[in-house]
């Protein structure tokens, strides 16, 4: 599964800093210009998950492979992004692409690093970028409204109607300056704008960029983004980008302990982003556990067990007969999969079985 959660904000913030930080297969150019960005960099990142730790401790297999998911670091979108200012219309296009946005908003102050946009101020900031977003949309919505808007006008046209109240509704909340998945669409609703692919209604994480004496408090300028972000229900992580880079880079694992160890840090704070994103995304995983390896697994939430099964290979779902099902917790605490089999803890699941996060599974397939 090629989900993707895409780095924006304005230039200057530590969009590129925090991507060369969370990125294992590419680095992307950190410089201190604007658009220093320009094609958008893609990297892998493994998804933290001490549960795959503890499933290779008991079972000691050959390998451990992680699940991932890709991040996009997006050049900085500028005032005026919506219009074409800044190559805006390409940088806008790239966040279509994604499937959720981390927003990082600058909380520091540092005479250092250029600023276009005056004296710090976070909130606006996020209402730049929340803007140029929403003006975007409102083009996309204004143009198929329009074309509805005739057919649904002229005839008996029910499934235009229905589509011209869907897209009426949203203009109207786009030219009051709200943001498309604040507005509750049901999912008969979204099937009408689906393909619009509208940015602003994509999930959204907030990355508050403190400086390193505010890493584990905060400062005035992360709590006043803290406040916008949870008037609109969305979720914040404070972290210095700059220690994270430091962190990232260090190939030993000793170097990584002393250094967070002296920073009072029990794990990196790159970790709560990535584990925060993938929760973002709707996202589940289970393992397979074996000898030869133990996996982790992307899916997405409620799917059942032939879905998880197509993940694996497409022909698992297609001749799919049966799941043997093992909770996580169970194998933790009978310690193997013969224990659980003796023990009644393992299911045999069919097509209905809904895959809870965390299982460990076995398919039988017949194709």
């Amino acid at each position: 599964m090629a989900l993707q959660a895409g780095i924006v904000g304005l230039p200057n913030v530590g969009k590129s800093t925090l991507f060369n930080a969370v990125s294992i297969s590419a680095k992307a150019q950190a410089s201190n210009y604007r658009f220093c960005t320009i094609e958008p960099n893609v990297g892998l990142v493994d998804v933290p998950d001490e549960r795959m730790a503890k499933l290779a401790e008991l079972v000691v297999p050959n390998r451990t492979v992680p699940t991932q998911l890709e991040i996009v670091d997006i050049a900085g979108l500028v005032r005026g992004a919506s219009k074409g200012e800044g190559l805006g219309n390409k940088f806008l296009a790239n966040i279509r692409e994604v499937d959720a946005i981390i927003h990082v908003i600058r909380c520091f102050e540092d005479e250092n690093v250029l600023r276009e946009e005056g004296a710090i101020n976070p909130v606006s900031d996020k209402e730049i970028i929340d803007t140029e977003l929403q003006l975007k949309d409102l083009d996309s919505v204004e143009r198929k409204w329009s074309r509805v808007e005739k057919l649904a006008r002229v005839g008996s046209d029910t499934k235009a109607k229905a589509e011209f109240e869907v897209l009426n509704r949203c203009k109207l909340h786009l030219e009051k300056g709200k943001s498309i998945h604040s507005l509750g669409l049901s999912k008969e609703d979204n099937a009408v704008v689906a393909d619009l692919f509208l940015l602003t209604d994509k999930p959204v994480l907030y990355v508050a960029n403190v400086d390193e004496a505010s890493m584990h408090t905060g400062n005035k300028f992360s709590e006043m983004l803290k406040a916008a972000v949870t008037a609109e229900g969305a979720e914040m992580i404070v972290m210095c980008n700059n220690i994270e880079a430091q962190i990232a880079e260090m190939e030993a694992e000793d170097d990584k302990l002393m250094f967070m160890e002296e920073y009072k840090m029990t794990e990196p704070a790159l970790n709560r982003l990535i584990r925060t994103a993938y929760k973002l995304l709707n996202l589940d995983t289970y393992f397979t556990a074996g000898v030869q390896e133990v996996r982790a697994w992307t899916i997405h939430k409620g799917w059942k067990a032939p879905q998880a099964a197509s993940v694996i290979h497409t022909d698992f779902e297609k001749g799919f007969i049966k799941a043997e099902v093992i909770a996580y917790e169970d194998f933790v605490k009978y310690g193997s999969e013969a224990a659980c089999r003796e023990n009644g803890r393992l299911r045999i699941e069919g097509k209905e079985y809904i895959v809870k996060d965390g299982d460990v599974m076995h398919f039988r397939f017949n194709v």
